[in-house]
Protein backbone atom coordinates (compact mmCIF):
# COMPACT_ATOMS: atom_id res chain seq x y z
CA UNK A 1 0.00 0.00 0.00
CA UNK A 2 1.47 3.33 -1.05
CA UNK A 3 1.67 5.93 1.75
CA UNK A 4 0.08 9.28 1.09
CA UNK A 5 2.56 12.08 0.62
CA UNK A 6 1.96 14.94 3.12
CA UNK A 7 1.22 18.36 1.72
CA UNK A 8 4.20 19.96 3.38
CA UNK A 9 4.00 21.04 7.02
CA UNK A 10 2.70 19.93 10.38
CA UNK A 11 -0.33 22.13 10.71
CA UNK A 12 0.08 21.89 14.45
CA UNK A 13 3.48 23.52 14.54
CA UNK A 14 2.19 26.31 12.33
CA UNK A 15 -0.92 26.80 14.39
CA UNK A 16 0.92 26.79 17.72
CA UNK A 17 3.29 29.51 16.54
CA UNK A 18 0.25 31.42 15.37
CA UNK A 19 -1.56 31.04 18.69
CA UNK A 20 1.54 32.17 20.60
CA UNK A 21 1.97 35.20 18.34
CA UNK A 22 -1.51 36.64 18.78
CA UNK A 23 -3.97 36.41 21.66
CA UNK A 24 -7.61 36.60 20.70
CA UNK A 25 -10.94 35.39 22.11
CA UNK A 26 -12.68 32.24 20.95
CA UNK A 27 -14.28 32.62 17.55
CA UNK A 28 -17.93 33.61 17.60
CA UNK A 29 -20.25 31.73 15.27
CA UNK A 30 -20.74 34.87 13.20
CA UNK A 31 -17.00 34.78 12.37
CA UNK A 32 -17.65 31.82 10.10
CA UNK A 33 -18.47 32.33 6.45
CA UNK A 34 -22.09 31.67 5.58
CA UNK A 35 -20.91 29.20 2.96
CA UNK A 36 -18.28 27.48 5.17
CA UNK A 37 -18.23 23.82 4.13
CA UNK A 38 -19.21 21.17 6.67
CA UNK A 39 -16.65 18.90 5.03
CA UNK A 40 -13.63 19.81 2.91
CA UNK A 41 -11.16 17.45 1.27
CA UNK A 42 -7.57 18.73 1.27
CA UNK A 43 -5.97 18.77 -2.18
CA UNK A 44 -2.35 19.22 -3.35
CA UNK A 45 -1.45 22.87 -3.67
CA UNK A 46 -3.64 24.02 -0.78
CA UNK A 47 -2.16 26.71 1.46
CA UNK A 48 -3.05 27.68 4.99
CA UNK A 49 -4.57 30.91 3.66
CA UNK A 50 -6.72 29.04 1.10
CA UNK A 51 -8.16 26.69 3.70
CA UNK A 52 -8.68 29.48 6.24
CA UNK A 53 -10.54 31.59 3.69
CA UNK A 54 -12.97 28.73 3.03
CA UNK A 55 -14.15 28.86 6.62
CA UNK A 56 -13.59 32.38 7.92
CA UNK A 57 -14.35 35.92 6.86
CA UNK A 58 -10.98 36.87 8.39
CA UNK A 59 -8.45 34.14 7.52
CA UNK A 60 -5.92 35.27 10.16
CA UNK A 61 -8.40 34.21 12.87
CA UNK A 62 -7.83 30.56 11.96
CA UNK A 63 -6.42 29.52 15.43
CA UNK A 64 -9.84 30.12 17.00
CA UNK A 65 -11.20 27.10 15.15
CA UNK A 66 -8.63 24.91 16.91
CA UNK A 67 -8.45 26.38 20.42
CA UNK A 68 -11.60 24.58 21.59
CA UNK A 69 -10.17 21.15 20.77
CA UNK A 70 -8.57 19.01 23.51
CA UNK A 71 -4.82 18.32 23.36
CA UNK A 72 -3.82 15.05 21.69
CA UNK A 73 -0.61 13.18 22.33
CA UNK A 74 0.41 12.48 18.74
CA UNK A 75 -0.52 15.28 16.31
CA UNK A 76 -1.12 14.28 12.72
CA UNK A 77 -0.09 15.83 9.45
CA UNK A 78 -2.63 16.95 6.88
CA UNK A 79 -2.43 14.81 3.75
CA UNK A 80 -4.06 15.07 0.34
CA UNK A 81 -7.34 13.27 0.71
CA UNK A 82 -7.86 14.19 4.38
CA UNK A 83 -11.32 15.59 5.09
CA UNK A 84 -11.77 18.55 7.45
CA UNK A 85 -15.06 18.36 9.34
CA UNK A 86 -16.67 21.45 10.89
CA UNK A 87 -18.33 20.78 14.23
CA UNK A 88 -18.71 22.12 17.76
CA UNK A 89 -16.28 21.84 20.69
CA UNK A 90 -17.23 23.22 24.10
CA UNK A 91 -19.93 25.31 22.49
CA UNK A 92 -17.59 26.87 19.89
CA UNK A 93 -17.04 26.03 16.20
CA UNK A 94 -14.03 23.76 15.68
CA UNK A 95 -12.49 21.48 13.09
CA UNK A 96 -11.54 17.82 13.15
CA UNK A 97 -10.01 15.64 10.46
CA UNK A 98 -11.20 12.32 9.08
CA UNK A 99 -8.44 9.95 8.10
CA UNK A 100 -9.26 6.40 7.17
CA UNK A 101 -11.96 5.01 9.47
CA UNK A 102 -11.39 7.28 12.47
CA UNK A 103 -11.91 10.88 13.45
CA UNK A 104 -9.01 12.68 15.13
CA UNK A 105 -9.47 15.97 16.98
CA UNK A 106 -6.79 18.46 15.91
CA UNK A 107 -5.00 20.75 18.33
CA UNK A 108 -1.97 23.02 17.92
CA UNK A 109 1.22 21.39 19.18
CA UNK A 110 4.86 21.92 18.29
CA UNK A 111 6.29 19.27 16.02
CA UNK A 112 9.45 19.27 13.94
CA UNK A 113 9.04 17.78 10.46
CA UNK A 114 11.12 18.00 7.30
CA UNK A 115 10.70 21.30 5.52
CA UNK A 116 9.61 19.54 2.34
CA UNK A 117 6.45 18.36 4.17
CA UNK A 118 5.19 21.82 5.08
CA UNK A 119 1.82 23.20 4.11
CA UNK A 120 2.85 26.66 3.01
CA UNK A 121 0.95 29.68 4.38
CA UNK A 122 0.83 31.42 0.97
CA UNK A 123 2.08 30.61 -2.58
CA UNK A 124 5.76 30.75 -1.64
CA UNK A 125 7.00 30.35 -5.22
CA UNK A 126 5.55 33.78 -6.03
CA UNK A 127 7.48 35.63 -3.33
CA UNK A 128 10.67 33.62 -3.81
CA UNK A 129 10.71 34.51 -7.50
CA UNK A 130 10.20 38.16 -6.60
CA UNK A 131 13.00 38.17 -4.01
CA UNK A 132 15.43 36.69 -6.55
CA UNK A 133 14.93 39.83 -8.63
CA UNK A 134 14.47 42.66 -6.11
CA UNK A 135 16.12 44.09 -3.02
CA UNK A 136 16.15 47.44 -1.23
CA UNK A 137 19.00 49.72 -0.18
CA UNK A 138 18.05 51.33 3.11
CA UNK A 139 18.12 55.13 3.54
CA UNK A 140 21.57 56.28 4.60
CA UNK A 141 23.30 53.88 2.19
CA UNK A 142 23.14 55.62 -1.16
CA UNK A 143 23.49 53.51 -4.32
CA UNK A 144 26.02 56.13 -5.45
CA UNK A 145 28.36 54.95 -2.68
CA UNK A 146 28.30 51.28 -3.69
CA UNK A 147 30.78 49.45 -5.92
CA UNK A 148 29.95 49.84 -9.63
CA UNK A 149 31.04 48.59 -13.04
CA UNK A 150 33.46 50.92 -14.85
CA UNK A 151 34.30 48.80 -17.89
CA UNK A 152 34.87 45.43 -19.49
CA UNK A 153 37.60 43.65 -21.42
CA UNK A 154 38.29 45.05 -24.89
CA UNK A 155 36.48 48.27 -23.98
CA UNK A 156 33.10 46.55 -23.89
CA UNK A 157 30.19 48.67 -22.73
CA UNK A 158 27.86 45.68 -22.50
CA UNK A 159 28.88 42.28 -21.09
CA UNK A 160 27.38 38.87 -20.33
CA UNK A 161 28.09 35.51 -18.72
CA UNK A 162 31.77 34.51 -18.87
CA UNK A 163 33.03 38.07 -19.39
CA UNK A 164 35.47 39.85 -17.10
CA UNK A 165 34.47 43.24 -15.72
CA UNK A 166 36.24 45.99 -13.80
CA UNK A 167 34.53 47.39 -10.73
CA UNK A 168 35.40 50.42 -8.65
CA UNK A 169 34.71 50.42 -4.94
CA UNK A 170 34.71 47.94 -2.07
CA UNK A 171 34.19 44.44 -3.46
CA UNK A 172 34.47 41.66 -0.84
CA UNK A 173 36.43 38.56 -1.81
CA UNK A 174 35.29 34.96 -1.26
CA UNK A 175 31.59 35.65 -1.59
CA UNK A 176 29.03 35.42 -4.34
CA UNK A 177 28.20 38.81 -5.76
CA UNK A 178 24.96 40.11 -7.17
CA UNK A 179 24.88 42.51 -10.09
CA UNK A 180 22.13 45.07 -9.69
CA UNK A 181 20.62 47.94 -11.65
CA UNK A 182 19.07 50.85 -9.74
CA UNK A 183 15.31 50.98 -9.98
CA UNK A 184 12.94 53.61 -8.65
CA UNK A 185 13.35 55.18 -5.21
CA UNK A 186 10.53 54.40 -2.80
CA UNK A 187 9.15 57.64 -1.37
CA UNK A 188 6.43 58.22 1.23
CA UNK A 189 3.48 60.55 0.75
CA UNK A 190 5.37 63.33 2.54
CA UNK A 191 8.44 62.92 0.33
CA UNK A 192 10.66 60.98 2.76
CA UNK A 193 12.96 58.38 1.20
CA UNK A 194 11.99 54.86 2.29
CA UNK A 195 14.63 52.99 0.29
CA UNK A 196 16.06 52.49 -3.19
CA UNK A 197 14.97 49.55 -5.32
CA UNK A 198 17.68 47.40 -6.90
CA UNK A 199 16.88 44.93 -9.68
CA UNK A 200 19.06 41.83 -9.92
CA UNK A 201 20.45 41.22 -13.40
CA UNK A 202 23.12 38.62 -12.70
CA UNK A 203 25.75 37.03 -10.45
CA UNK A 204 29.52 37.28 -10.39
CA UNK A 205 32.65 36.25 -8.49
CA UNK A 206 35.71 38.19 -7.36
CA UNK A 207 38.96 37.52 -9.24
CA UNK A 208 41.38 40.05 -7.80
CA UNK A 209 42.03 43.77 -7.36
CA UNK A 210 44.60 46.53 -7.71
CA UNK A 211 43.97 49.65 -5.68
CA UNK A 212 40.26 50.43 -5.72
CA UNK A 213 39.69 48.58 -9.01
CA UNK A 214 38.55 44.95 -8.77
CA UNK A 215 38.21 42.30 -11.47
CA UNK A 216 35.13 40.11 -11.47
CA UNK A 217 33.83 37.30 -13.66
CA UNK A 218 30.17 37.30 -14.67
CA UNK A 219 28.76 33.88 -13.81
CA UNK A 220 25.22 34.44 -15.04
CA UNK A 221 23.27 37.32 -16.51
CA UNK A 222 19.51 37.73 -16.99
CA UNK A 223 20.12 41.00 -18.87
CA UNK A 224 23.19 42.59 -20.41
CA UNK A 225 25.58 44.03 -17.81
CA UNK A 226 26.34 47.73 -18.33
CA UNK A 227 28.70 50.32 -16.96
CA UNK A 228 27.43 51.82 -13.69
CA UNK A 229 25.62 48.63 -12.63
CA UNK A 230 26.09 47.94 -8.92
CA UNK A 231 27.89 45.05 -7.17
CA UNK A 232 26.78 43.79 -3.75
CA UNK A 233 27.13 40.53 -1.82
CA UNK A 234 24.08 38.42 -2.59
CA UNK A 235 21.29 38.93 -0.08
CA UNK A 236 20.02 35.92 1.83
CA UNK A 237 17.08 34.94 -0.34
CA UNK A 238 15.75 32.17 1.86
CA UNK A 239 12.25 32.93 3.06
CA UNK A 240 10.92 30.90 5.95
CA UNK A 241 7.54 29.35 5.27
CA UNK A 242 6.96 29.01 9.02
CA UNK A 243 5.34 32.44 9.25
CA UNK A 244 1.57 32.53 9.33
CA UNK A 245 -1.14 35.08 8.49
CA UNK A 246 -2.03 37.25 11.50
CA UNK A 247 -3.06 40.80 12.34
CA UNK A 248 -0.41 43.24 13.66
CA UNK A 249 -0.51 43.84 17.40
CA UNK A 250 -0.50 47.63 16.95
CA UNK A 251 -2.81 49.87 14.94
CA UNK A 252 -0.52 50.65 12.02
CA UNK A 253 -1.66 52.67 9.02
CA UNK A 254 0.09 53.69 5.83
CA UNK A 255 -0.12 53.50 2.03
CA UNK A 256 0.76 51.47 -1.02
CA UNK A 257 3.61 53.56 -2.42
CA UNK A 258 4.66 51.54 -5.48
CA UNK A 259 4.19 48.40 -7.53
CA UNK A 260 7.55 46.88 -8.56
CA UNK A 261 7.59 46.46 -12.31
CA UNK A 262 5.60 49.60 -13.00
CA UNK A 263 2.17 47.97 -13.07
CA UNK A 264 -0.54 50.58 -12.63
CA UNK A 265 -3.46 48.48 -11.47
CA UNK A 266 -3.05 45.79 -8.84
CA UNK A 267 -4.77 42.43 -8.39
CA UNK A 268 -4.45 39.24 -6.39
CA UNK A 269 -0.97 37.72 -5.92
CA UNK A 270 0.82 40.86 -7.08
CA UNK A 271 3.58 42.40 -4.96
CA UNK A 272 3.23 45.93 -3.60
CA UNK A 273 5.56 48.23 -1.65
CA UNK A 274 4.23 49.78 1.58
CA UNK A 275 5.49 52.80 3.52
CA UNK A 276 5.55 50.74 6.74
CA UNK A 277 8.41 48.62 8.05
CA UNK A 278 9.95 46.99 11.09
CA UNK A 279 10.17 50.37 12.84
CA UNK A 280 6.35 50.38 12.68
CA UNK A 281 6.17 46.88 14.15
CA UNK A 282 5.59 44.94 10.94
CA UNK A 283 6.79 41.34 10.70
CA UNK A 284 6.50 38.64 8.04
CA UNK A 285 2.95 37.29 8.07
CA UNK A 286 1.23 40.47 9.19
CA UNK A 287 -2.02 41.05 7.31
CA UNK A 288 -3.20 44.57 6.48
CA UNK A 289 -6.52 45.76 5.16
CA UNK A 290 -6.50 47.93 2.01
CA UNK A 291 -8.95 50.83 1.89
CA UNK A 292 -9.82 53.01 -1.09
CA UNK A 293 -10.72 56.64 -0.63
CA UNK A 294 -14.41 57.44 -0.92
CA UNK A 295 -15.62 59.50 -3.85
CA UNK A 296 -16.34 63.23 -3.77
CA UNK A 297 -20.03 63.95 -4.18
CA UNK A 298 -22.15 67.08 -4.09
CA UNK A 299 -24.76 67.38 -1.39
CA UNK A 300 -28.05 67.81 -3.31
CA UNK A 301 -29.39 70.27 -0.72
CA UNK A 302 -26.39 72.32 0.40
CA UNK A 303 -24.31 71.90 -2.79
CA UNK A 304 -21.20 71.36 -0.65
CA UNK A 305 -18.61 68.75 -1.60
CA UNK A 306 -18.65 65.67 0.60
CA UNK A 307 -16.10 62.87 0.81
CA UNK A 308 -17.79 59.48 1.13
CA UNK A 309 -16.31 57.01 3.66
CA UNK A 310 -13.40 54.81 2.65
CA UNK A 311 -14.30 51.30 1.47
CA UNK A 312 -12.46 48.06 2.08
CA UNK A 313 -10.87 46.83 -1.15
CA UNK A 314 -8.58 43.94 -0.21
CA UNK A 315 -5.98 42.34 2.05
CA UNK A 316 -2.20 42.21 1.76
CA UNK A 317 0.32 40.10 3.68
CA UNK A 318 3.82 41.34 4.50
CA UNK A 319 6.57 38.89 3.49
CA UNK A 320 9.74 41.05 3.45
CA UNK A 321 9.89 44.02 5.81
CA UNK A 322 12.76 46.53 5.80
CA UNK A 323 13.26 49.32 8.34
CA UNK A 324 11.09 51.94 6.65
CA UNK A 325 9.11 49.95 4.06
CA UNK A 326 7.90 46.46 3.26
CA UNK A 327 7.06 44.20 0.36
CA UNK A 328 3.62 42.59 0.66
CA UNK A 329 1.57 40.14 -1.39
CA UNK A 330 -2.03 40.92 -2.32
CA UNK A 331 -4.08 38.04 -0.90
CA UNK A 332 -7.59 39.36 -1.65
CA UNK A 333 -8.83 42.15 -3.91
CA UNK A 334 -12.54 42.89 -4.20
CA UNK A 335 -11.65 45.94 -6.31
CA UNK A 336 -8.70 46.91 -8.50
CA UNK A 337 -6.07 48.30 -6.12
CA UNK A 338 -3.78 51.22 -6.94
CA UNK A 339 -0.80 53.16 -5.65
CA UNK A 340 -2.02 55.58 -3.00
CA UNK A 341 -4.59 53.22 -1.47
CA UNK A 342 -4.32 53.22 2.30
CA UNK A 343 -3.47 50.19 4.43
CA UNK A 344 -4.16 49.60 8.10
CA UNK A 345 -4.45 46.87 10.70
CA UNK A 346 -7.64 44.90 10.07
CA UNK A 347 -10.54 45.02 12.50
CA UNK A 348 -10.24 42.18 14.98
Amino acid sequence: MVALKPLYYSVFGVLLMWVLSVSQPALAVEGLRNDAPQRYEVVPGDTLWDISARYLRSPWQWPSLWQANPQVRNPHLIYPGDVLVLGTCQGQPCLSVERGQGVVKLSPQMRTVPKREAITPIPMEVVRAFLREHRVVEPGESPQELAYVVGGDNQRLISGAGDTLYVRGNVPARTRLGIYRPGEPYVSANGALLGDELINIGEARYLGSEGDIARIEVLSAYQEVRNNDILLPLEDRELSDAFVPRAPLNNVSGQIVAVPGGVRFIGRLQVVALDLGTQDGLQPGHVLRVDQQGELVTDPRTQELLRLPNTEAGLVMVFRPYNHMSYALVMQASKVLAVGDSVRAPTR
